[in-house]
């Protein structure tokens, strides 16, 4: 399997409207984050897409994809899905709706918000077939498995993909490592975690709670994401230890 990294940053971007680049040096490219979302891709051409970010249609763009096989999401927050109509161009040339997976509070939220996108309307198809966590494992030789995860007063979802003997786990917007993850995540190859910034966050991980969860996980490989303006690439890297990488919009890493 491989992940491509659709986007790296925070729900503001970086830099920030008003060209508010923080601590980051504007004249390094991978400072340009659009808001998170990965895609995962097996040997065999599978696609799955975590996340419907508020960049969707130029992350698409950006890496050529103009295929997916079914979308998952993390939770209902607007940096991870107010994309979502962007699917409409994925579903064009489909005899069926483009299925897509989330826990059941997130599945019951994007519904009420989004209802044409799950339901049909005014003579146009439904664009994605929406299941829940609890009756599915497995689309396309890709097994997956999910996790509730604490962010803030709310709750997100971390996946672990399995295929061929690899793993990605997709871990986003969580501010506390809890047994439950530990358990899932354990043994990985590739963890790519959240990591907001360096000091404490309530709502998100910051820069040693994410070298935690990769430590206690034993994964092989961890990458940063979720980053904000304070989270300079460069001085980043210097800062990590060799089996941890800065993410970085449009990054490919094989697990």
């Amino acid at each position: 399997m491989k992940m491509v990294m659709l986007g790296s940053g925070t729900s503001t971007g970086v830099p920030r409207i008003g060209n508010d680049w923080g601590q980051c040096d504007p004249e390094e490219p991978r400072n340009r984050r659009s808001r998170v979302s990965i895609m995962v891709e097996s040997a065999e051409g599978t696609r799955l897409l975590v996340d419907t970010s508020t960049d969707l249609r130029a992350q698409l763009l950006a890496n050529e994809i103009d295929r997916i096989d079914a979308v998952f999401w993390t939770h209902d927050h607007a940096d991870h899905c107010h994309g979502i109509d962007d699917l409409r161009a994925l579903r064009f040339g489909r005899s069926h709706a483009i299925p897509g997976f989330a826990s059941n509070t997130c599945a019951l939220r994007l519904r009420q918000r989004f209802g044409y996108v799950f339901a049909g309307q005014f003579g146009y198809p439904t664009i994605v077939e929406l299941k829940t966590l609890d009756i599915a494992r497995m689309h396309g030789g890709i097994a997956f498995r999910g996790v509730e995860m604490p962010h803030g007063p709310t709750q997100t979802t971390g996946y672990r993909f399995e295929c061929d003997g690899k793993s990605i786990v997709y871990a986003t917007d969580f501010s506390e490592i809890t047994d439950a993850m530990l358990r899932l995540f354990d043994g990985v190859d590739l963890l790519v975690t959240d990591c907001l910034r360096r000091d404490p966050h309530p709502t998100h991980a910051h820069l040693e709670m994410a070298l935690e969860l990769g430590r206690k996980t034993g994964a092989g490989q961890v990458v940063l994401s979720h980053l904000d303006k304070s989270m300079d690439y460069a001085t980043l890297t210097e800062e990590t230890p060799d089996n941890v990488l800065v993410g970085f919009d449009g990054m490919e890493l094989a697990a």
